[in-house]
């Protein structure tokens, strides 16, 4: 069982195994939506039964009353749908229709599932032997310690991505926001009960998961939370339908999936946060089309980059006192090509840039490009201020490819952001700064933290200065010389075997 961390679902290795046994029966695409909608039965029905044995034990005869579930935002399972039922017809040759009438039941019960899971398991193309072992797998697989608090579904549909790329040495094109990032950015955003959260590029609604976690943990409740999405990825599109389902959210997603640039599904709205992880530097995103539109207040953004799109499409659909907070890649902080300098040049002379996190590498799961948060907020309380963080040496390594973040970590960064919006930060040289709009444009508004935060200081070893001097180069003069014997024994040794260097 892999460790339990936020980097991992911790059973990585059975959804692999499950993947092995479909290998070569359908193609990688189809294995997803199959992986995906039987964890979503699983997952749903772990929960119920953990409840349903609850309730049973409490002996009032609520074990099937749908409020019962309810009030503990958990997911009722109608019997047809059950674990239970699709794992004794495993190794049937109607198994793939069972799973299907399961979906279609669990629909029937929750109308904004219409039309949303995935029902194509009786299909002939999907051997039913195959799809019984696959079953098997995940009738063994436990999930009763899983968090609520983690975006399951996501996870695992990224897990799928980057093992078949892997695989097939090909480029996954898609990416989900790792835990770590989710839950800083909605410490430091602090939503309250009451709000609109917008992410106009949803993804599998990890953002929305844990905002409406922390509302709870705060003496809220989780449906005091209104939540507004859009994707523009119909898989995906799904996927968060299904999230918000079993995490009890009522989420407008819009009707189906649609491109935000082009077909804004939320024109109105204006939202208290706005919490996002855009697609990276996304190219032809289609601003030949777009270039009138009202949403480019600081400027065009360029065909080739749709980094400054994104950030002025959310700017456009803030509150009077709104608050952002996205994932973008570090080429935004001080890129100066196609008018994107002065586009932010504008928006920090605006005073809209409250704060910028510069992360450490290995966070997500299927890209290694550097990335930032940034933090926009209207009407901040340090007028004409923004704090930089430079928390690239933070989180520790929890495999051999991915880093995350502690609780500490992410209260250290919040308590930093906290304390800079009270004014008491204090500058720690390294780590963070405080900065005026002044300052940003004497470094040509560029917003690296690295130009702010400067290099921490090194603790003195008490060893003068020259005396160190005198004995790294003395050193360095011996490694010199010691290499040039290795070189000549190499040339040596080659020469023997017939070849010159």
């Amino acid at each position: 069982m892999a460790e339990k961390n936020s980097a991992n679902i911790g059973f990585e290795k059975q959804i692999w195994d499950a993947a092995c046994v479909l290998w070569g029966h359908i193609p990688a695409a189809e294995y997803r939506k199959v992986i995906i909608g039987l964890i979503f039965l699983r997952y749903i029905s772990s929960a119920f039964e953990k409840r349903y044995a609850e309730l049973v034990a409490e002996g009032y005869g609520f074990e099937d009353d749908p409020d019962a579930y309810l009030e503990e935002n958990i997911f009722f399972v109608p019997e047809e749908a059950r674990w239970s039922k699709i794992a004794s017809a495993a190794h049937t040759p109607e198994i793939g229709t069972v799973i299907d009438d399961a979906m279609r039941a669990i629909e029937n019960d929750n109308k904004k599932l219409k039309n949303v899971l995935p029902k194509n398991y009786a299909s002939p193309d999907l051997d039913k032997r195959v799809l019984g072992d696959v079953v098997d797998l995940f009738t063994n697989m436990d999930m009763g310690d899983t968090e609520d608090s983690k975006d399951l579904l996501g996870r695992t549909y990224e897990y799928c991505i980057a093992q078949f790329a892997a695989y097939e040495g090909v480029k996954g094109g898609e990416f989900y926001t790792p835990a770590s990032i989710v839950k800083t950015i909605v410490a430091i955003l602090k939503p309250f009960s009451n709000c609109r959260v917008y992410d106009p590029c949803c993804g599998s609604g990890g953002m929305f998961v844990q905002s409406a976690k922390f509302i709870e943990a705060h003496s809220g409740k989780r449906g005091e939370v209104s939540v507004y999405g859009q994707e523009s990825n119909a898989d995906t599109w799904k996927m968060a339908k299904m999230n918000m389902a079993i995490r009890g959210i009522d989420a407008d997603l819009g009707p189906y999936q649609a491109d935000t640039f082009f077909k804004d599904l939320h024109p109105t709205l204006k939202a208290d946060f706005i919490m996002a992880n855009p697609p990276f530097n996304l190219s032809n995103w289609g601003q030949d089309k777009l270039k009138d539109d009202k949403r480019w207040k600081y400027g065009v953004p360029p065909a080739g980059n749709a980094n400054y799109a994104w950030i002025q499409h959310m700017i456009h659909h803030l509150a009077p006192n709104g608050k952002v907070g996205l994932v973008l890649a570090n080429g935004a902080l001080s890129t100066q090509s196609s008018g994107e300098g002065e586009i932010r040049k504008n928006i920090i002379e605006d005073d809209l840039i409250e704060g910028i996190v510069a992360l450490p590498p290995q966070l997500f799961y299927s890209v290694t490009i550097p990335v930032t948060l940034w933090f926009i907020s209207k009407n901040k309380k340090q007028k004409g201020k923004t704090v930089f963080i430079d928390a690239r040496k933070m989180g520790s390594m929890v495999d051999r490819k991915h880093r995350d973040f502690s609780d500490e970590d992410i209260k250290k960064i919040a308590d930093t952001f906290s304390a800079f919006q009270d004014g008491t930060l204090e500058d720690i040289k390294g780590f963070c700064a405080v900065a005026t709009t002044e300052d940003i444009a004497g470094q040509d508004y560029i917003l690296t933290p690295g130009r702010y935060v400067g290099i921490e200081e090194q603790q003195d070893d008490g060893e003068p200065f020259e005396e160190k001097m005198t004995r790294l180069t003395s050193e360095l003069s011996e490694m010199f010389a010691r290499s040039h014997e290795l070189e000549e024994e190499i040339r040596e040794k080659l020469g023997e075997i017939g070849y010159e260097i």
